[in-house]
């Protein structure tokens, strides 16, 4: 990797995207951050491709092809929680999906940045009916992230064992993104990575800059975001969650 210049790309959501890390120029989030962290050493060349609600099949057919003309040298994949939470949820494609961004990044010698997501379910507060589900997906994720850890020796962003997860300060009001200070957090977990594997830079600043939402802001936020993106989200794994409890009561009855 050149000391001089790096080249760097961020694929994914929300999260990667910024959100729940306003300002006024628009979404940051820790990708920007990091960015901006490795650009105090280093020339950067900084591609942020994420757009919130994306899914795994929106990264191959919408953000792949323009990461891979950047030619990135550091790329961050981190995506799924959002299949997660759909009906359209189908394992098979979302495997072959991750395995194919990572392994056509990997192909052009990027070092690919991936995660290891926690327990969602716990920051949301769902409940266990819903929780059940999404739990089981997630688990399901970190397989397939797990796997492209073995196959192309990429950096991995463990957070399941990470207790800072939980912690209401590291999310937006909305328990959704991650707030200014989760974003500085995941820039500095990241950052250390990255200075391990020899790029050397300052870690990004842990201290917050921008003013706390107003209260009508985060009234304003949550009627017009977060309750239909709840809704929606109900909608979806609802069925699901009473197909699992249908199946696992006639799994019971049937072994008494």
């Amino acid at each position: 990797m050149s000391a001089d210049y790096v080249r760097i790309a961020a694929l994914g959501d929300s999260a990667s995207c910024g959100v729940g890390d306003p300002t006024p120029a628009g979404w940051r989030g820790w990708a920007q951050l990091l960015a901006d962290a490795i650009g105090r050493e280093h020339h950067v060349s900084f591609c942020k491709l994420a757009v919130p609600g994306a899914t795994v099949a929106d990264v191959r057919r919408e953000q792949l092809a323009e990461a891979l003309a950047h030619r990135p040298h550091v790329a961050s994949l981190v995506v799924g929680l959002n299949d997660a939470m759909r009906s359209s949820w189908d394992p098979d494609r979302l495997r072959e999906d991750l395995l194919h961004c990572a392994s056509e990044l990997a192909r052009q010698g990027t070092l690919l940045i991936t995660v290891q997501f926690h327990d969602h379910t716990r920051v949301l507060g769902l409940p266990e009916v819903l929780a059940r589900p999404m739990r089981a997906r997630i688990r399901v994720l970190n397989q397939i992230y797990a796997e492209i850890h073995e196959r192309y020796g990429v950096l991995q962003l463990d957070l399941t064992a990470d207790a800072t997860m939980q912690d209401r300060v590291f999310w937006s009001f909305d328990r959704l993104h991650p707030s200014e200070l989760g974003h500085r957090v995941l820039a500095w977990k990241v950052g250390s990575l990255l200075n391990a594997e020899g790029l050397r830079f300052p870690l990004p600043s842990l201290v917050c800059t921008s003013a706390p939402a107003t209260r009508r802001d985060r009234a304003r936020t949550l009627v017009a975001d977060v309750a239909p993106w709840l809704g929606r989200r109900v909608r979806d794994l609802a069925p699901w969650a009473a197909r699992e409890t249908a199946r696992r009561t006639r799994g019971v009855l049937h072994a008494a």
